[in-house]
């Protein structure tokens, strides 16, 4: 659980964030953001991949990622691609990995205020699951391990 509005990933931790400007190379495509390869992997039609893929900015990503035909089995494997983005991120850019090493063993939860209690935490109610945070802690583990 997060104790305090520091947990953002904004300002000194935005590299953290999903938004943050960091060309991964994954299934063979390049993409400019952790968000555009999640964006880009819960489309379901050639079209709705080429939306995002041709998308300026991470917001404008995930804006159109809301109105896409979405793939049947998203549930299921969002998870997954979201570890294997963060996972391409930080293995891939050495200096993020550097910044990621950094946080050593804090507890990483990308508390929020729009409400996203799945892949963060309420800033206000300090509820979440914080699915994305884990995934980070993980990767860092990961990094940590040896296993890039």
């Amino acid at each position: 659980m997060i104790k305090e509005r520091k947990a953002d990933f904004s300002n000194d931790r935005y590299f953290l964030s999903n938004f943050y400007p960091s060309v991964i190379l994954v299934e063979g495509l390049s993409f400019s953001s952790v968000e555009q390869y999640y964006q880009w992997s819960k489309c379901a039609t050639q079209q709705g991949k080429d939306l995002i893929l041709y998308a300026r900015t991470p917001g404008q990503m995930k804006r159109l990622g809301k109105q896409v035909i979405i793939k049947k089995d998203w549930e299921q494997i969002k998870e997954a691609v979201m570890y294997k983005g963060v996972k391409a991120k930080f293995s891939q850019n050495p200096e993020l990995q550097n910044l990621l090493l950094a946080t050593g063993t804090e507890e990483l939860a990308e508390g929020n205020n729009w409400g996203d209690t799945f892949w963060g935490v309420n800033y206000y109610t300090r509820e979440g699951q914080n699915k994305l945070g884990k995934i980070l802690m993980r990767v860092r583990e990961e990094i940590n391990n040896g296993k890039k």
